[in-house]
């Protein structure tokens, strides 16, 4: 069993390099026990051996992996403090042309994920009266622009399934808040690339090859925040006995923002420059 004092943290989407690796490592050295969870244990290597870490293999698409993953960190430490869903995957494409199939897999990793592993969790933290709920959204899902719709989409479905569970957990002492990146450098920048290379040859959009292509990775420019600054950031409030329910920092955090409250005509105005091939 844990020491009571130490919260215990389930992260999803862990492995090296990106954002949930980083809050791992953030959350460790803030004294919390980390089950630190992906699809490969092979992706987290860089965590194995150090006794803060309690590496899971779990695909968040299946709900037989996320009872085994659960059953055994509930095993390990006897209960969960924290969970943060922030495994998750990006599209960058014009929405007409997007296969169904990947537009399916983009919503249930980044959508129905969380909520199976929500539901999984959630009968464990009731009877204690006491636990918090992180879900990763994004910037992108405020001020939705061209050619990262099903991405954005996805987001912003999150954004309101996490508001509404704000609300119905909120009587059983269970916390939730959303944790907005905005432009992070991690290697979500690749991964981008790499499924954008996957996707057919446009059949309307081949004019836009190269904004397309740039859209990809956008979010991955020098002037990106660093993984480990936004993950101090979001642990520091995160532990707060009385966290905010809207966490968000990073590059173009603030101008989205800024994006989101102003008039459609005007944000449409602005990202027409976007549209050019």
């Amino acid at each position: 069993m844990a020491e009571p004092e130490k919260p215990v943290v389930v992260i999803t989407g862990c492995s090296d390099g990106g954002i949930g690796y980083a809050l791992a490592r953030e959350f460790a050295s803030n004294g919390c026990l980390v089950s630190a969870t992906a699809r490969s244990l092979a992706s987290m290597r860089s965590l194995e051996g150090d006794q803060r870490f309690f590496p899971v293999e779990l695909d968040i698409l299946s709900d037989d992996s996320i009872q085994k993953a659960v059953e055994g960190v509930m095993e390990r430490f006897g209960r969960i403090d924290i969970l943060v869903n922030n495994a998750g995957v990006h599209n960058v494409a014009p929405l007409v042309e997007v296969p169904m199939s990947t537009v399916e897999l983009i919503m249930g990793t980044n959508v129905y994920g969380p909520l199976r592993l929500i539901k999984a969790v959630v009968p464990h933290m009731i009877p204690r009266r006491k636990g918090k709920i992180v879900n990763v959204g994004s910037v992108s899902a405020l001020a939705p622009g061209p050619w990262a719709g099903t991405y954005s989409a996805s987001k912003a479905a999150l954004h309101a399934l996490t508001d509404t569970l704000r609300q119905e957990l909120r009587p059983f002492g269970i916390q939730v808040i959303s944790l907005v990146p905005g432009a992070v450098r991690s290697n979500l920048g690749n991964s981008s690339l790499l499924s954008y290379e996957r996707m057919p040859e446009w059949k309307f959009y081949k004019p836009f090859e190269a904004a397309l292509r740039a859209r990809a990775s956008f979010s991955q420019s020098a002037r990106s925040t660093p993984t480990e600054e936004f993950a101090k950031k979001s642990v520091a409030s995160i532990l707060k006995k009385n966290p905010p329910a809207w966490i968000s920092s990073g590059h173009l955090s603030t101008i989205c923002a800024v994006l989101y409250h102003l008039p459609l005509s005007v944000r449409d105005y602005l990202y027409r420059a976007a549209m050019k091939g």
